[in-house]
């Protein structure tokens, strides 16, 4: 396992453009969200950012095996994990580099499943950053952490598709920059478990399509918002259908994998970051006559802390190096692994930084409350924990019991 020259280049420019860049223009960025009124705004400083990005040649990192032609510089995924930990440690930062979610799994299915026609139409503007796209799978009357209860109905009528059902919780589409969704429905209710699903492109302008609220989180109301999506007698073209009827729940497979580890690298960026809060805090604070840091317990929660996020990051890594040797599917045992094992980390890290910080930790005054409330819910995003635990305890029983079942 070891990263590229290549990689380590990018990465060494992305901490420079962190540092040049994103940092600096933290400020602006939350006052432009602020003075706009709108939570769903696109402040102006990320044109800035993401046309300084471009002349760097940080663009598209996420996406390794593309064309030449192309405009980005892909990577395997071991060279772009520690390049997300950094981005992850700016809550915009990926997007300034054309790597943000949902788009980057978005552009994974184009690029994998998509035909010339839909890659020209909607991953050309993607990767060039023109436009925003969302992924509508999981709905508000089934148990989506089972992909094979989606209700959403997608009926071929002649040369068309014909939507009608109810998403939740769909990133980003709220924004206005969002020009198309990619929707998961049942094609064939009464086929195979597996075979039931397919997805389809739906440009969200579609006459049918509703977008009645934003799901907040925690309160939290985010930038492109976590939409409802009412679909009511939707026609779409059956040449939007991405691969072919029944494929659906594969491709959302293929796609959870790449997803999923980005959340992870990213989280660990946010528990750097938190522990960064945390050992500048009790430097500069003061109780009973001594500095913060100089209590014994704040010194173990330090230590405690680098461990779970260095043990985190190797196995993150580890997972990355397996996906880009053996394949996703190979490494599905370590992608549900690193899925539940990230956020934990990040969630004990943030927590530790808000007791230090006091009454200040849970204001608006420090990023440290929504930092704990986005790693807080990627416990239930791409998958809650409980079904990830169960994948694992199933294989790990097979080895000893081929024959095993639950």
């Amino acid at each position: 396992m070891q990263f590229t020259p290549e990689g380590q280049e990018k990465l060494a420019q992305v901490k420079a453009f962190m540092a040049d860049h994103i940092y600096p223009n933290e400020g602006q960025y939350y006052e432009e969200m602020e003075a706009s009124g709108d939570p769903h705004f696109y402040p102006p400083v990320m044109d800035k950012l993401k046309a300084a990005a471009r002349e760097r040649g940080l663009w598209n990192l996420f996406l390794p095996h593309l064309d030449p032609e192309v405009p980005g510089t892909p990577l395997s995924n071991l060279d772009y994990a520690p390049i997300a930990e950094e981005l992850g440690k700016v809550g915009f930062a990926s997007e300034a580099l054309n790597c943000a979610a949902p788009d980057t799994g978005n552009m994974e299915i184009l690029h994998l499943y998509g035909t010339a026609q839909q890659k020209q139409q909607w991953l050309v503007p993607l990767l060039e950053g023109e436009i925003r796209s969302a992924f509508a799978m999981t709905e508000p009357a089934v148990a989506s952490s089972d992909a094979s209860n989606i209700e959403l109905r997608i009926r071929p009528d002649g040369d068309h598709y014909v939507l009608d059902g109810r998403k939740w919780f769909i990133s980003g589409v709220n924004a206005e920059r969002c020009k198309v969704m990619i929707v998961m429905g049942k094609t064939d209710p009464d086929g195979p478990r597996h075979r039931q699903q397919s997805m389809i492109l739906v440009p969200k302008d579609t006459p049918g399509v509703k977008v009645p609220r934003s799901m907040k989180v925690f309160g939290y109301e985010d930038r492109g918002g976590h939409g409802e999506v009412i679909f009511e007698n939707v026609r779409v073209p059956a040449e939007n259908l991405l691969g072919g009827e029944g494929e659906g729940f594969a491709i959302s497979q293929a796609r959870l994998g790449p997803g999923r580890i980005h959340h992870c690298m990213r989280t660990i960026g946010v528990s750097e970051r938190a522990l960064e809060y945390l050992c500048r805090r009790a430097l500069e604070r003061v109780t009973f006559g001594r500095k913060v840091a100089q209590q014994g317990l704040i010194q173990d929660w330090v230590a405690e802390s680098r461990i779970e996020i260095d043990m985190v990051r190797q196995y993150v890594l580890r997972t990355a190096h397996l996906m880009d040797t053996v394949g996703n599917k190979a490494a599905a045992n370590e992608i549900s692994g690193i899925k539940v094992a990230a956020p934990q980390v990040a969630l004990k890290v943030i927590d530790r930084a808000i007791q230090v910080h006091g009454a200040g930790g849970v204001s608006q005054d420090f990023p440290l409350a929504s930092m704990y409330a986005h790693a807080r819910t990627l416990r239930i995003a791409d998958g809650p924990d409980e079904v990830h635990k169960m994948t694992i305890a199933r294989r790990e029983l097979r080895k000893y019991d081929p024959e095993f079942r639950p």
